[in-house]
This record gives C-alpha cells, structure tokens and sequence, in this order.
C-alpha cells in the first residue's frame, strides 16, 4: 500500500514537473499605467492566451516602459529579445513606413470610421506589411484621438499653438504636421514626457484623454484643447520567427486573445472618453471643447498637400471615404 501511494506521489510529481517545463513565457510590454486602455489591453490578452492554450503559454506583462520606450520594444520584438508588444503607431512608421499613412491628420471622422478602416481590407493589408521586417502584427488596437494640452494659454484656435514647445511622438508624419501649425517639436519617448512637463523643457504635449487621464498629465498641464487632431491606433506585435514556431491552433489562440485584447481596450477608450472632459475639469484643467475644427484642417492645408504627394491622394481618399 505504502509502496503504492509512493509510485503515485512521484507519478503526480513527475507530473507537474512536466506541465512546468512545458510552459512557455512570453513577455509583453506597454509604456503607460496598468490601469489605462493599453493596460487593460495587455491584461485581457495575457489571461486569454493561458486559457485558449490551457496554460501552456503564459504571458508576463510589462508596464510604465519598465521594459524600454516603446522604440526600444518594438526594436526588441524584431530582434527576438522579446517575444510581444502592445504599441501606440508612434515609433511604428520607423520600422514599417507604410504605416505612415494612418498618422495622417484628421484623416478619419470618429472613432467608428478608424475602426472599421483597421478591421476592414485596409486595415488588414497593413498588418500583412508587417511580416517582411520581422514582425506578426496580431491586431490593430486604439490609442484615441489625441487632444492639446499646455501650460501656457488656452488654445481656441490655430494661431494660439504658434510658438509652444510642444512634445511629439517619434513619428515624421506628426512632427511636419505640428510644425504646420507653428509649433516647436520636441519628439522624445513618453516615459520622459512626465518630467520634461514639470520642469518646464516643454511646455505641452498632445495625447488621447485615456493618456492624459492615466499619466496624470493634470499634475503639470494647466489647458487641454480638444482638437482631436489625429487618430492614434495601437498594434500588437509579436516577434515572427516566434509566432511561426506556433502550431496551427495556437496561431489562431494568438489571434483571437489580440482580438479580445482589443474590445477590452477599445471599450475602456469609450469610457474614458466619456468621463474624461469632467474628470480632468473636477482636476482643475481649463477645457476648451467648442473649437472651430475647420480652422485647424485649412490650417494644414500646404503640409496635407505635401501629405497627397508623399501618399498618392487616392489612397488618402481611399481611407477618408471608407463606409
């Protein structure tokens, strides 16, 4: 009997030994708080794969760029020192320049045209540019549509951007438009953009309201305009020789948690929306809300020409005119 029980104690040992080592961690990455729409991005996508794979993979996530800047993590996933990110498009178009093309400003209406763009044909057939320079894109995912905000005056209209110091992403398509309205860029990674605000190096910045909300930016930024200026989608990315030494179903698992990942964060980006104009006030931002839109498009008038030939302006319109 003894002899028995100790067969079976070493059996259910040797046993979890095995489901142990056949567990494989991943890790993946964003650059901003866990409670914010990339984190809920990441923390629905992490849980998904360890039940669409019965724990045999099991996703490790990264938050507040403990990892590097989101430059520095997407040039890790291509390298294959790590297996997934969860990006804004920010850094993206310095690896895949095909993708400049979305960060094009007021290039989509609202945020259900950008959605449907990026689950459509188009979106798609972005993602498929992605696999040549060593990634998987899994799925487009949302940053929102991003907003002003400084510490010097109210921005009612284009004229009032002329002369600030404005932090802006790493990105070539943001950084000629902004210079169109007369703003001086300072692109730098987000992880600095915090105390670059508060010691004054810049004076504004221009995110999403899930952004500005979960970085606290009402802490050192006095004026939030809503120009709502550029749509910002986020990707998931995972290395691609990992993704290949996947079998079939576990492709697919991959596939589907970015899928999950991505309602979970596109709703948050709902929520936020729709909270975030009271909260930031309650915080003691001052919000102008009621600009003139029409302004800041004719305003970029010569740089959206320089756009059309970068482009082609069929493809421009392709996207402008999507139903």
């Amino acid at each position: 009997m003894k002899l028995s029980k100790l067969f079976l104690s070493l059996a259910l040992a040797a046993g979890l030994v095995a489901s142990a080592a056949a567990q494989t961690k991943m890790k993946i990455s964003i650059s901003t708080a866990q409670n914010s729409h990339q984190g809920v991005a990441i923390d629905v996508f992490a849980k998904e794969i360890e039940k669409r794979t019965a724990g045999r993979y099991k996703i490790e996530t990264f938050y507040n760029a403990s990892l590097g800047s989101e430059r520095e993590s997407i040039e890790s996933v291509q390298l294959g020192t790590q297996e997934l990110t969860f990006s804004s498009t920010g850094p993206v178009p310095n690896f895949v320049p095909d993708a400049k093309i979305l960060d094009i400003p007021f290039l989509f209406r609202d945020k259900a045209h950008a959605r449907a763009v990026l689950d459509g044909p188009i979106g798609q057939e972005m993602l498929g540019k992605f696999d040549s320079k060593g990634f998987k894109a899994l799925s487009w995912a949302e940053n929102g549509f991003r907003h002003m905000t400084n510490s010097k005056r109210a921005v009612n209209s284009p004229d009032d951007l002329k002369g600030l110091k404005m932090r802006t992403m790493e990105n070539p398509v943001h950084v000629a438009a902004y210079k169109g309205f007369g703003i001086v860029t300072t692109p730098m990674a987000f992880a600095e953009v915090f105390t670059a605000l508060q010691q004054g190096t810049v004076d504004g910045q221009e995110n999403p309201l899930s952004v500005i909300m979960s970085a606290k930016f009402d802490q050192v930024q006095k004026h939030l305009s809503l120009t709502g200026h550029v749509y910002s989608p986020c990707i998931f990315l995972m290395n691609k020789a990992s993704f290949d030494k996947l079998s079939a179903a576990d492709k697919q698992a991959f596939l589907d948690a970015a899928k999950e990942g991505t309602k979970a964060n596109r709703a948050r980006v709902d929520t936020d929306d729709a909270s975030g104009v009271a909260d930031l006030r309650a915080k003691g931002m001052s919000v102008v809300d009621n600009l003139d839109k029409a302004k800041f498009v004719s305003a970029l008038g010569p740089v959206n020409a320089e756009f059309e030939k970068q482009f082609g302006k069929a493809n421009i319109d392709k996207i402008r005119n999507f139903k």
